[in-house]
């Protein structure tokens, strides 16, 4: 019997996804709506498939991608986000995902990459080839960001997003003086003149 987990914070996206996955013949499907649910109800129902999305609160998808991997936990992992699949489809590949679909695309795209998981395949997007594709500054900028750790990058969106170092370390679980090291480590890095930057930054480049 076909099981899922649908990781989600947002209900009417872990409906439309439950209605698709049982259409395609999944019998038990599992929600969970904050980052720190997924790993004990992964180890508890053993699902076949998980439906991960990045952006959750108390812990983000890439830590808990990061983690079901190296929990030894056999289930695949298919990510489904709003994020920018030129700055996340390749860490969610090296952390172990099989499949990474854009929630901006047509539901058609989840369908597909739903059953190339179950087949044993994977499905990425192709992504435009930077020196055809991109600018110069994007280019630079794309370097730059490819640079920061998960962390650094998880970081990074919530700094862009005006969310303070105080509320930024309680949901991560990290000291402030943490926090605050991470952010001057971003600005320069990200080689800005200011925190005030990062968003322009981070807006240029869709990361908000």
């Amino acid at each position: 019997m076909k099981s899922a987990l649908i990781a989600d914070d947002h209900p009417v996206v872990r409906a439309a996804v439950k209605i698709l996955l049982k259409q395609e013949g999944f019998k038990r499907i599992h929600e969970a709506s904050s980052g720190n649910e997924v790993l004990p109800m992964v180890r508890e129902q053993k699902p076949n498939l998980v439906v991960l999305d990045l952006v959750m609160p108390s812990l983000d998808g890439l830590d808990v991608l990061t983690r079901i991997q190296t929990g030894g936990v056999a289930c695949r992992v298919l990510v489904f986000t709003s994020q920018e699949a030129m700055f996340y489809q390749d860490r969610c590949m090296r952390a172990g995902a099989s499949a990474f679909v854009s929630k901006t695309n047509d539901l058609e795209h989840l369908h597909k990459a739903v059953h190339a998981v179950m087949a044993g395949y994977s499905y990425f997007v192709q992504l435009p080839s930077a020196s055809v594709a991109l600018s110069a500054l994007q280019r630079s900028e794309k370097q730059m960001i490819d640079t920061l750790s998960d962390r650094e990058l998880t970081i990074f969106q919530h700094l862009a997003r005006g969310i303070n170092n105080k509320a930024i370390a309680e949901v991560l679980h990290l000291s402030h003086k943490t926090v605050s090291t991470y952010k001057t480590r971003l600005i320069e890095k990200l080689n800005v003149d200011s925190s005030v930057h990062l968003r322009d930054f981070a807006k240029r480049n869709h990361l908000i």
